[in-house]
């Protein structure tokens, strides 16, 4: 096995992706587009879309960091709005896109037409987080988007799959079909309700963060791979425990938290640069396979489809965000009101991803009876060319679309003095409880060790409140910024000394890791403090 063309993937896109950083242009679209540069350098490999890799492989660990750094509550709280787009705007889509092709391209069936509106319904998973990160949406925006595209894919592999049994001739019906989607549904949620809380034990329990970890990579992968096993939705299997995990994180111990949060930026990195550029990477395959489709007609198609598809949105987001208010008194008691702007962006935020390609590259050649699957080759473009054109046009311009519409941000006053409050709390509860324990004669410390367990509480309890509003007016810093560039001083000063000592012999490299450990932990903290 060849692992250079797979070592030059990862590297090169993470090269990109850490450009794009320096630049105001969202890195998946610099990966998109160096990927479509780099399909015509000769002498690159062609990089063919696997999905029995992308979907088991490459899906569950984002879905998971994803689903980690989301909020149940909010989530919850959400649930109605994030259900009408992560299934009914994904079945309406399907069957608007599906007709519409059905429409437009002579001799193509129906049955396959769905499956192509299948493959490009569902907004993808990365590129809404990857945009909604940067742009700084309002929070409730935020939480729909990443909910739905969170639970999304399953809705849309279901789709895909009932679609493609009618397809291929395997007898699927609508009532069939109904019954496939519930117990794709259930049956994932299912499998993550009974794998949460015996992972969520095993992670508590294991003592050493190396294990722990090392079972924090394998999650997903399993909860995906049990649920499919069973023939439920990996995706929701995924998304439950992800969600559970993530809620109950607080009870797993400082240093696995601290490991794992580094390396799941790790692996989403890596693998979210690696999808978008292997997108872009695709042009090539998919061009040499079109066939007869060439031209300005291919062309046509490809601008009828991307609008559909964008249409479609449009048409779903503003009735179900409003028309729902109009017909329940109770969802306007609940919710809050949602507005146009809102309306807008929620309906302009609808990238498709690698998701979408990786299921069209499972289509088979054939069906049942032997005869090729009917414009196989044209849905594999047209699925391609809508990934691409969502991410460059919506991509692109859902930044200043959010800048014109003038989003209220985040009171960053009102947050800092909630963030104050709620520190107050606590280092009140902790000061009383270190007084009572201080008390024990079995927990006797000399006076200076008691002062400085005081001293960090006290440290704590104001260095939120010092924020307020401060700046230095010599040079303009924030007091946090002064606070963790000093910090940040002393521990170099004394890192050198300890390499000092090593170089000079004194003491050994062990002794050194240990201090070095000691010091990256003080600068940990202490940046957490000021950040």
């Amino acid at each position: 096995m060849d692992v250079m063309p797979l070592l030059l993937l990862v590297a090169g896109s993470a090269a990109v992706a850490g450009a794009a950083r320096r630049t105001p242009v969202p890195a998946p679209l610099l990966l998109v587009a160096a990927g479509l540069a780099a399909s015509y350098v000769p002498g690159v490999p062609d990089y063919t879309l696997e999905p029995e890799v992308v979907l088991p492989l490459v899906l569950p660990p984002l879905l998971y960091t994803s689903a980690l750094d989301s909020s149940y509550l909010d989530l919850r709280a959400q649930l109605r709005p994030v259900a009408l787009l992560s299934v009914g705007y994904v079945l309406f889509a399907t069957f608007v896109v599906g007709w519409a092709v059905y429409r437009l391209v002579p001799g193509m069936p129906l049955t396959a037409a769905l499956v192509l509106g299948a493959v490009v319904a569902p907004p993808d998973a990365v590129a809404a987080t990857a945009v909604a990160r940067r742009v700084g949406l309002p929070s409730r925006i935020t939480t729909i988007l990443q909910g739905e595209s969170l639970l999304n894919d399953a809705t849309a592999i279901t789709a895909y799959r009932v679609a493609l049994a009618a397809a291929v001739g395997a007898g699927a019906t609508w009532a069939g079909g109904v019954g496939a989607f519930l117990l794709a549904a259930v049956g994932g949620v299912g499998v993550g309700l009974v794998l949460m809380a015996p992972i969520h034990w095993l992670r508590t329990h294991l003592k050493e963060p190396l294990l722990q970890n090392t079972l924090s990579l394998l999650i997903p992968f399993v909860a995906y791979g049990v649920a499919e096993q069973l023939h439920a939705s990996g995706v929701l299997a995924v998304v439950t425990v992800a969600l559970y995990l993530g809620h109950r994180a607080w009870e797993v111990d400082f240093a696995t938290r601290l490991q794992e949060d580094a390396v799941w930026r790790m692996v989403a990195f890596l693998l979210e640069s690696a999808v978008f550029a292997l997108i872009g990477l695709q042009l090539q395959v998919v061009l040499k396979g079109l066939g007869a489709y060439e031209g300005t007609d291919a062309a046509l198609y490809a601008v009828v489809v991307f609008l559909v598809v964008v249409a479609a949105r449009f048409v779903w987001v503003y009735p179900a965000a409003f028309v729902p208010r109009l017909l329940s008194r109770r969802i306007r008691e609940r919710e809050e009101n949602p507005t146009w702007k809102g309306a807008m962006v929620t309906a302009w935020a609808g990238m498709r991803g690698v998701v979408s390609l990786a299921i069209a590259f499972s289509i088979p050649l054939t069906v049942h009876g032997g005869a090729p699957f009917p414009q196989r080759n044209l849905v594999l473009f047209l699925t391609f060319t809508t990934v691409i054109g969502t991410l460059v046009l919506q991509g692109l311009t859902l930044p200043p679309l959010i800048r014109l519409l003038r989003f209220p941000g985040r009171d960053a006053q009102a947050q800092t003095l909630a963030e104050a409050n709620a520190q107050a709390q606590a280092s009140r509860v902790a000061e009383e409880r270190l007084e009572e324990l201080l008390a024990d004669e079995r927990n006797a410390l000399p006076p200076p060790l008691a002062d400085r367990l005081r001293s960090v509480l006290e440290r704590r309890r104001n260095a939120v409140w010092e924020r307020l509003g401060q700046v230095n007016p010599v040079t303009g810093e924030s007091v946090d910024d002064t606070y963790r560039r000093l910090s940040a001083e002393m521990i170099n000063a004394e890192r050198e000394v300890f390499v000092r000592l090593r170089d000079g012999r004194y003491i050994d490299d062990e002794m050194l890791r240990t201090l070095l450990r000691r010091l990256d932990l003080e600068e940990a903290a202490a940046y957490r403090e000021a950040a």
